[in-house]
């Protein structure tokens, strides 16, 4: 791998969705239908939806960072992330991890609920002790797994918040990618923790607009991280220039000076 220098402290929450917004609104139509597709792809093909997350949403950052670039968007440019479809399958694989533990975190809370339910309808004029302390571990047990779960991903997301962008502008490998990403990540973990909360703000205020709004939203939300990244991570493709701009020349003022 080459060496590639991030910024520490580079990422600015209120300026990433501000230039997204700028940078969606000058082709909304595109950058919606290609969000769009994007999402109904990663959630809503049963089994095949986990494989390809990776190289759909690494397809979504290259149309972004082109569009950053003032280079033309065409459609068919959101499944540029299938040519580096191992890495970025890998970096989605992993970033499933926390939703795969949690969908058989509640299978097994289902069934062992079903199974206190089956022991009290058989007894169910006799007071069973066992089944009350069962019931209140069995409530412990998803209380517990639930916040390990939640902070898991939390962590994981973070760690993983650039990976993709660096597979399809660098072509690193998933390894490479991930190093680099959680280095870069948690050196700028602050900021990125504020654009996670704007974000939801965001996504709220879609949420209040007939529900359907937030549909309208996910495009400024993709853009936003775009501009984080790059942020972070200035001209990674313009391999001739000795040192990358300062990240105030993609709208980032956070940390500028440390």
């Amino acid at each position: 791998m080459n060496h590639i220098e991030f910024y520490r402290g580079a990422v600015n929450p209120s300026d990433c969705i501000s230039n997204g917004w700028n940078l969606v609104k000058q082709n909304y139509g595109l950058f919606f239908g290609i969000s769009i597709v994007a999402l109904l792809m990663v959630t809503c093909i049963p089994c095949l939806n986990i494989f390809i997350a990776g190289p759909v949403m690494g397809g979504v950052y290259y149309c972004f960072l082109k569009e950053m670039r003032r280079e033309p968007v065409s459609f068919g440019e959101m499944f540029k992330g299938f040519e580096t479809f191992v890495p970025a399958m890998v970096v989605g694989l992993i970033a499933a991890i926390p939703e795969i533990i949690g969908t058989i975190l509640q299978w097994t809370i289902n069934l062992a609920d079903l199974g206190l339910r089956s022991g009290s309808r058989e007894n169910y004029f006799q007071s069973n002790d066992t089944q009350i302390a069962l019931a209140g571990g069995l409530l412990a047990f998803a209380i517990i797994g639930g916040l390990v779960l939640f902070f898991l991903s939390v962590a994981l997301h973070i760690s993983l918040f650039f990976a993709l962008p660096l597979i399809v502008e660098y072509k690193l490998g998933a390894v490479d990618a991930m190093k680099l990403s959680a280095q870069a990540a948690w050196a700028n973990v602050g900021g990125l923790i504020l654009l996670f909360l704007l974000e939801i703000v965001v996504a709220l205020i879609g949420v209040l607009a007939l529900c359907i709004g937030i549909l309208f939203v996910i495009p400024i939300i993709y853009a936003a991280n775009a501009f984080a990244y790059r942020q972070v991570f200035p001209n990674l493709g313009q391999n001739f220039q000795t040192a990358p701009p300062p990240p105030n020349a993609y709208g980032g003022t956070y940390g500028v000076g440390q």
